[in-house]
């Protein structure tokens, strides 16, 4: 199975850094580190490739390369990631979404194919499961939240580091305030959960081997 895995353009906002990152070469912030968990979760014979559109443009040859595109975003990237689902439609690819955009508004994207909501720890087996016995779901959701210790850490070999201004890892999903403006209670729960010492420090490693 080939899985190409699409991050949307942010537009001009805090999240984008458009100008900063020029300054010192770079051509983003921050790296998707959402779909680079999610390659991890996904078995490791298939092939993956990754398509930041913050660094790359997603081109036809990328699409029609995948078995199936995986396709995850934030709020803030609703209209690039509606380019890329009329893309992907334009050449009959079959798309699965998830990330906090289309958990928040599964509705609103009816054109996709599969929709793996919530943490993907809890769906994406079950999606797994379905697709090996040739019926998969529409729609895929989770009851709770999950423990962070099986996370596995990210795929960094699918992106290009030096192209980004920063790396970044997660320690913690989940935060005790409820702020106005953030959506993370509602996707992530009150309660803190944290991965281990262990699985951070390991992830460290795996960064300083990169050489960052």
């Amino acid at each position: 199975m080939k899985i190409l895995l699409v991050y949307p353009k942010f537009p001009d906002t805090f999240w984008s850094f458009n100008y900063a990152v020029g300054f010192i070469g770079k051509k983003a912030a921050f790296p998707p580190l959402g779909l680079l968990s999610v390659a991890a979760l996904l078995p490791e014979q298939w092939s993956k490739r990754l398509v930041d559109e913050n660094v790359q443009h997603l081109t036809d040859a990328d699409i029609l390369w995948a078995d199936m595109v995986f396709i995850g975003a934030m709020a803030v990237q609703r209209k690039s990631a509606g380019r890329v689902i009329e893309h992907c439609g334009r050449l009959r690819a079959t798309i699965v979404a998830g990330g906090p955009l289309f958990t928040s508004e599964p509705d609103a994207f009816n054109t996709i194919n599969h929709l793996v909501l919530d943490e993907a720890e809890l769906t994406l087996p079950a999606f797994l499961s379905d697709l090996e016995k040739g019926n998969p779901k529409k729609i895929y959701r989770a009851k709770g939240f999950s423990d962070l210790v099986q996370t596995p850490g990210p795929l960094w070999d699918l992106l290009e580091t030096r192209r980004y201004a920063s790396l970044s890892i997660q320690f913690s999903r989940g935060c005790p305030f409820n702020c106005d403006f953030c959506n993370v209670t509602a996707l992530f729960g009150h309660r803190p959960r944290l991965k281990t010492p262990a699985q951070i420090i390991s992830e460290l490693d795996q960064i300083y081997s990169l050489g960052w």
